[in-house]
């Protein structure tokens, strides 16, 4: 086993918590927790605490009269008006008590990622807290407060001047990401989602490749709805490829959201679990070949909490740590101690059957248009190397 991974965890996760009905529901990240341990994957030697971010390292991407804002509305002593202009209290993003607190612990837990894993303390990384990809810089967004990957871009660029490749593979575009590094050529974000056509946040399209001096150097692919497992790879795998190579990253910072799965309630994808296999050999691979084995993950939506989260972020961990081999039943243990709490009866096994849904009419259709949409995110790549071999 790798002992060069740490995990960033604890309890205190669950404070980020809006209600009781809300999706966004951060049981999924001490599901997935006990299910490595379960496994006997995850040790306490490779455990670590998160550390509260600062407001200095929050100001790095956000606004501070933002951040006193959350402040205040988690203490109760934000007019309902003044809220609703920062975004919060609204229905994806209402108010709950201590909620700055809550938000800098995830965003805490990230740059301890960030710490270990650039001074040299681990290879890679991996805090399933963070991810919150759609927070901007003066206002909350998508079940997002604080833009945590965004932070730890900034932190990253400012504490050891690196050049960073973010790469988004959630179902909703990494808008707040992307739109935060736009205009930098020094931090390359890659976001593979379904298309704003139908999903939150809307953006995300094609032509959406920065400006300035960061022409350039901002990836989307967003595949059309009903996507399946062959499709989403074909495009995710040549895509990152060749934008690695493009831009020769130090460091890889990869947001794991998994809401792409059949099974998510809030999104129109239909991949399996063999896309959660698949996704961070990849990220794993790039790290290795152009970032001396640097590489730091969060996690991000995934709203089937109980069928999909907890083994989708399993493999991730897994991968990290060279045990990606399993397959087969899921530990009875875990699922015994966790059957009588959910409200869906638990999967048996590491992977997804066969014949999880219904034959999609539209298959061929929906492979050539994203097979389409990669030769347009990847044509300026690609015809620049013409250029340069002519």
């Amino acid at each position: 086993m790798s002992k060069n991974s740490v995990f960033v965890y604890s309890d205190a996760f669950q404070t980020y918590k809006f209600h009781d009905r809300h999706p966004f529901n951060q049981l999924r990240v001490k599901l997935t927790y006990d299910l490595l341990q379960t496994l006997g994957a995850l040790h306490d030697t490779q455990i670590v605490a998160p550390r509260l971010a600062t407001d200095e390292e929050l100001a790095l991407v956000h606004d501070t009269d933002y951040i006193e804002a959350v402040k205040k509305a988690g203490r109760g002593q934000l007019p309902e008006e003044v809220a609703l202009n920062y975004g919060l209290g609204t229905e994806d993003t209402p108010i709950f008590p201590n909620m700055h607190e809550a938000s800098a612990l995830l965003v805490g837990g990230t740059l301890t990622a960030v710490d270990y894993v650039l001074s040299g303390k681990a290879e890679h990384a991996l805090s399933l807290g963070g991810g919150l990809h759609h927070g901007f810089r003066g206002k909350a967004s998508g079940f997002c407060i604080y833009n945590d990957s965004s932070v730890a871009i900034k932190y990253m660029q400012e504490k050891y001047g690196v050049r960073v490749l973010y790469v988004d593979t959630d179902a909703h575009h990494g808008d707040g990401v992307q739109w935060t590094f736009y205009d930098d050529p020094n931090v390359c974000t890659f976001s593979i989602h379904e298309t704003g056509r139908y999903l939150f946040p809307g953006t995300g399209n094609v032509n959406e490749r920065g400006q300035g001096k960061g022409y350039g150097y901002s990836f989307n692919i967003p595949v059309d709805a009903f996507t399946e497992d062959e499709s989403w790879l074909a495009a995710y795998t040549e895509a990152l490829i060749e934008i690695a190579d493009f831009f020769r990253p130090d460091v890889i910072l990869t947001q794991n959201g998994v809401d792409a799965h059949y099974y998510d309630p809030l999104t129109h994808l239909c991949a399996t679990m063999r896309i959660y296999r698949e996704i961070p050999k990849i990220a794993h691979q790039i790290a290795h070949q152009y970032c001396n084995g640097r590489w730091i993950a969060v996690g991000g939506g995934g709203y089937d909490i109980w069928r999909v989260v907890p083994r989708a972020w399993a493999l991730l961990w897994l991968e990290m740590t060279e045990q990606s081999d399993i397959s087969g039943a899921l530990p009875k243990e875990w699922i015994a101690r966790w059957q009588r709490h959910a409200p869906v009866s638990l999967p048996l096994k590491w992977d997804d059957p066969e014949d999880l849904y219904p034959p999609i009419p539209r298959k061929a259709e929906i492979t050539e248009k994203n097979a389409q949409t990669v030769m347009k995110a990847l044509h300026p790549i690609r015809s620049n190397k013409q250029r340069l071999n002519l």
